[in-house]
């Protein structure tokens, strides 16, 4: 069955936009502009600030819900079911670590590449997969399984890349792994995020936009007063401002004083982030959480491709074999081959159909806000 063009335009929006996401955050920090000092100029590394920037653009999914509810609400026939009573303190433990493992990643984005960054975010499906079972009770597919270890696979293809390419690069070897092994680390946080959403949030039957713009309320509101003693706890060389704090965030608004195009980069992720998080929601519900799943994998060969054509990193064959490996780990563990399978002589078109509606149905159980 052909696509419409409303979901054409959701898939297109999908993919730019959440390419952009990752691509905002790297354009602010390959900026180096003056501080507040306005003497010498220094790189634009401020990750809490622009996971605070993220939590607003989540924030704002909010704004977007109320307005669907009141234009619903303005039909004859209202189609949206009314909202359930629910706390919002519900939404905090997942926003506390959707905090934490985005604050994490931003930090990790400074020390390596944007297409690794992206693969490497990959790892969330291990993580996920094994807190599903020890906490969830679920039983996972032999296939699932098998993605899991494909994907392992696949991490290593791509760090073996990351140590061959940080030769040359601004970056040195120590500053790529650890953020390589900071971004894995990341995504357990993310894992465990998604266990407490299907746990608590899902079975409330909340608006994904709904959900998505709360967490965004809590992450904002807690990261932002965090950063007033962040901006006077030292961090030595894992800073990255003049001041040698975890964050200054003065500091930031000064070098976007002095070079305004990193506010626009800031523009751009805060942006993003919220038209991404719509489509998304949208594709899984005008097609399926399967073309959601093969979209966000999509948005990875967009990043590399965009990051070799601007010159922010170097070519390297085993991207190329790590990123095939991480899709095919991906596929596995999602049912993307079921469809394949239901291709062959052997399978009878009855029980293809239903291992591809099984597959579809464990495919809708993504994490609410699959980029922070």
């Amino acid at each position: 069955m052909a696509w419409s063009r409303y979901q054409l335009g959701l898939v297109a929006l999908m993919l730019l936009t959440g390419s952009i996401n990752t691509l905002a955050a790297k354009w602010a920090d390959n900026f180096s502009a003056a501080g507040c000092s306005g003497k010498e100029e220094h790189s634009f590394q401020h990750p809490f600030l622009q996971a605070v920037g993220m939590f607003l653009g989540e924030f704002s999914c909010l704004g977007v819900f109320y307005l669907l509810v009141w234009r619903d609400r303005r039909r004859p026939e209202p189609s949206m079911a009314p909202s359930q009573p629910f706390s919002p303190l519900l939404f905090l433990p997942p926003a506390l670590c959707d905090m934490t493992g985005t604050s994490i990643m931003y930090v990790a984005l400074n020390m390596t590449s944007a297409s690794s960054f992206q693969m490497l975010r990959g790892s969330v499906i291990i993580f996920t997969g094994l807190l599903s079972v020890a906490f969830l009770g679920r039983k996972l597919e032999l296939s699932q399984w098998l993605g899991i270890l494909v994907t392992i696979v696949g991490l290593v293809v791509v760090g073996l890349a990351d140590l061959h390419s940080s030769h040359g690069q601004k970056h040195n070897l120590s500053q790529v792994i650890t953020g390589d092994l900071l971004i894995v680390m990341a995504q357990v946080i993310v894992a465990i995020q998604m266990v407490l959403e299907e746990k608590f949030v899902y079975k409330h039957d909340v608006h994904p936009l709904r959900a998505v713009g709360t967490e965004g309320f809590f992450g904002f509101i807690i990261l932002a007063l965090l950063l007033v003693p962040m901006y006077y706890i030292p961090a030595g060389s894992f800073s990255g401002n003049p001041r040698r704090t975890l964050e200054d965030a003065l500091d930031a608004f000064c070098q976007v004083g002095h070079q305004p195009l990193i506010a626009l980069a800031l523009l751009g992720n805060i942006s993003s982030i919220a038209f991404f998080n719509f489509a998304g929601i949208s594709v899984t519900k005008e097609i399926s959480a399967t073309t959601r799943m093969v979209l966000d994998s999509l948005r990875t060969l967009v990043i590399w491709a965009v990051s070799l054509a601007l010159g922010w990193e170097t070519f390297h064959g085993l991207e190329i074999l790590g990123f095939g490996v991480l899709l095919v780990g991906a596929a596995l563990y999602n049912g993307l081959h079921r469809p394949l399978l239901t291709c062959l002589p052997w399978h009878t078109d009855e029980a293809g159909a239903a291992a591809e509606r099984e597959g579809l149905l464990q495919g809708e159980t993504t994490a609410i806000n699959s980029e922070s």
